[in-house]
């Protein structure tokens, strides 16, 4: 099969990730980058790709087969129903998907009405750390699994300038930690346990430069006992050279031993009883970002389109991932545990 046309829109800081996966990627060719600052649209030119400073002019103009939105999530929307105006017939659109999960649902619905098939750009389960964890669950290595927690210190979040060189929007988002940060590891958690079926939240704000929270607890509740806690700080610290390449540290607990995940992107096993530990990961300088999460994801992605298959992101599944989001934020608003899904759904 032909490689998949495909088009970028944006070229800001986590969108070099993307343009140089996309470059990597044997089943796609990059053709256009846009981006509304003539200097970012200008990377276009290192791809051997189209530049345009206006996502209409591009879809007019070229020939597209994939959509990769990677701009702030308040910008979201209005690009895929562009897209979808413009019937290009795969969008891709970074994580958290939409403002709200009132939009996200509306956007869904309009693109599978129109035939497009619309990805949630969601990359954390594809990091090899949690791949590996995935893998040893499956082996039945723990035995009875007990609980999992994932310590989140990027050492990122202090004083006024926090994140204003690389993502300064985040200082804006009304809600910070939770919507653009923690839903990767709520996403990681189903992808490892399933979905939980209760939830509980405590969230604070510790940079009083930011509109949102930056720090909290998240504790979701499994039917069959075990339970997961997200613990996240985003001003403190983790043992790692690259703060951001785990983001922090992982442990699994069952009857028959331990995994654990360090910042240096290792994973171990350690049997019930033993002081020993056995590496199942090594450290190693993994090209792009998060162990090359967004190269893996988008192969994913590509493979599942020639195939013909719908892959495991799609919004529509992506929108039972936001509304334990709302849950969570419900949780922290009300104080208590809450069910999930809510009742009456």
């Amino acid at each position: 099969m032909r490689p998949f046309k495909t088009a970028c829109l944006g070229a800001g800081y986590f969108a070099q990730f993307h343009l140089e996966a996309w470059a990597r990627t044997e089943q796609a060719e990059l053709i256009a980058i846009a981006d509304q600052d003539p200097e970012k649209a200008g990377k276009a030119g290192a791809f051997g790709a189209s530049a345009f400073t206006s996502l209409e002019d591009m879809l007019a103009t070229c020939e597209i087969d994939i959509l990769d939105i990677i701009v702030p999530p308040a910008q979201h929307a209005a690009a895929i129903q562009t897209a979808i105006d413009h019937k290009i017939p795969h969008v891709i659109c970074q994580k958290p998907f939409c403002g709200t999960l009132a939009q996200a649902t509306e956007i869904t619905a309009r693109a599978e009405a129109a035939g497009t098939t619309l990805i949630v750009h969601e990359n954390f389960r594809f990091q090899p750390w949690f791949q590996t964890l995935k893998d040893q669950l499956e082996t039945g290595i723990l035995g009875d699994i007990y609980q999992m927690r994932f310590t989140l210190r990027p050492n990122d979040g202090r004083g006024p300038d926090a994140y204003l060189s690389r993502q300064p929007y985040f200082q804006k988002m009304p809600r910070f930690l939770v919507h653009e940060t923690a839903i990767h590891f709520l996403d990681v958690f189903t992808y490892l346990f399933g979905p939980p079926e209760e939830v509980y939240a405590d969230l604070s704000q510790r940079n009083p430069a930011l509109s949102g929270e930056d720090s909290g607890h998240i504790l979701l509740g499994f039917k069959d006992g075990k339970r997961a806690l997200f613990d996240g700080n985003r001003l403190a610290d983790h043992i790692a050279e690259n703060h951001r390449l785990t983001m922090g540290d992982g442990l699994i607990e069952g009857c028959g031993g331990a995994l654990r995940l360090n910042g240096f992107g290792e994973v171990f096993y350690r049997a019930n009883g033993s002081v020993e530990e056995i590496c199942l990961l090594a450290r190693r300088d993994w090209p792009g970002f998060g162990g090359d999460c967004v190269f893996n994801l988008i192969s994913y992605i590509t493979d599942c389109l020639q195939a013909g298959k719908m892959p495991v992101n799609n919004a529509r599944e992506y929108l039972a991932l936001l509304a334990l989001e709302e849950q969570v934020y419900n949780s922290a608003e009300q104080g208590k545990k809450l069910p999930f899904p809510p009742l009456g759904e």
